[in-house]
């Protein structure tokens, strides 16, 4: 036997689990507390735009009536009126905002939505939405806020981490094809073309980790492969165009380091190793010791792949500033990068290091920055 329809709305789980959810004993609520907890609960379940709107007009109707439960009855054509959206638009706002737990709905015999007066004409009861669980659940609303905000947080230096390996990957293949064009690199480039198709769009809400890893270890392994070119597991490099004397050594007639130090800077006490040792602790990441400023010229151009500069950037620093101030400057950046990175809990403020660091060395040859200010700045307020 087919029971007859009962002409009302179709019950839902989700209003029964809402029914459950009530205010504190005595708590009385206004129309801007209720108003954030609305905001808060639209962000948290990230409401679209027709669902929000139609939550947004409802709590507009409060009228902080001190009931124990916060009810309106605006009708269908108020809210068409008010939100833009056609009726059927409304209905469908009406069963996300019930199915999420947000509202609650108070039938009336008819079917309709109003209010319930006392013989003297004040407001006792009405029929329409209750907007309880708005505002009871406002401590659920923070704690999805920050955890939405932690997975933010966390998928950015996810993407930033695998820009930079990327960067530093693909440099390494580059370097290989300059000046060993005769190295077989398809073990390197074949990935290197896989992982690309594979790694998601920064649009995406997904948090690539196991990418990242394959990012990072496919950089290991052409900078190994860089290296090994290079030094051919020998003291010194190797190369093909070595004039000298087969009974000279091999170190004679290449320079120790990338960039020769210019004799303008050699002397310049207030930019000594032991300083941007003091300031920019991040040098560590060059891996190798640091007694010199030659050792300082080395050590920038190896981490300026880290600030997902190209080449021609570093290049550009050396011809405006000279070597050691590029290096300085790649170094300073990066620690500022890292500090930035610290202190706001995994979102830096300078969201293009690469871009940062050639406006830095544009600064510094104009004279605008003083790069041994900045490095006696940073070493004290590291040492505060």
């Amino acid at each position: 036997m087919q029971l007859a329809s009962s002409g009302g709305r179709r019950l839902r789980h989700a209003a029964l689990a809402a029914r459950e959810l009530a205010l504190e004993d005595g708590r009385t609520v206004i129309r801007k507390e209720l108003s954030a907890a609305a905001r808060e609960a639209a962000k948290a379940l990230e409401l679209r735009n027709g669902p929000r709107s139609v939550l947004s007009e409802l709590v507009a109707c409060w009228g902080e009536q001190e009931w124990e439960r916060l009810l309106v009855w605006p009708s269908n054509d108020y809210l068409v009126s008010r939100t833009g959206l056609s009726e059927r638009g409304i209905r469908k706002a009406f069963r996300v905002l019930i199915d999420q737990q947000l509202i609650i709905p108070k039938e009336s015999p008819n079917g309709k939505r109003y209010a319930v007066k006392d013989l003297a004409g004040e407001i006792v009861d009405a029929f329409g939405f209750d907007l309880t669980p708005v505002y009871a659940r406002r401590g659920e609303w923070a704690e999805r806020l920050i955890e939405q905000k932690q997975a933010r947080e966390t998928r950015k230096r996810t993407f930033d981490e695998i820009t930079i390996a990327r960067r530093a990957a693909q440099e390494a293949l580059n370097s290989l094809a300059q000046e060993y064009p005769d190295l077989d690199r398809s073990d390197l480039q074949d990935p290197f073309a896989g992982l690309m198709a594979r790694t998601p769009l920064r649009s995406t809400k997904a948090v690539p980790i196991d990418v990242l890893d394959e990012w990072k270890a496919l950089r290991s392994a052409c900078e190994e492969a860089y290296y090994r070119a290079g030094y051919a597991g020998t003291e010194c490099r190797h190369t093909y165009n070595n004039n000298e004397s087969p009974s000279e050594p091999c170190n004679k007639s290449f320079p120790k380091k990338a960039e020769a130090v210019r004799s303008t800077e050699q002397t310049s006490e207030h930019l000594s190793p032991e300083l941007i040792l003091e300031a920019c602790p991040t040098i560590s990441d060059y891996g190798q010791p640091v007694r010199d400023l030659a050792d300082i010229v080395s050590a920038g151009r190896y981490l300026r792949a880290s600030l997902g500069a190209h080449e021609s950037a570093w290049a550009e620093a050396v011809e405006e500033v000279g070597p050691v101030r590029a290096a300085i400057s790649v170094i300073y950046v990066l620690q500022l990068y890292e500090d930035d990175l610290a202190k706001n809990g995994g979102e830096s403020r300078i969201k293009n290091p690469g871009g940062y660091f050639r406006a830095l060395t544009r600064m510094v040859k104009s004279g605008k920055i003083d790069l041994a200010v900045e490095l006696l700045a940073m070493r004290r307020r590291r040492m505060m």
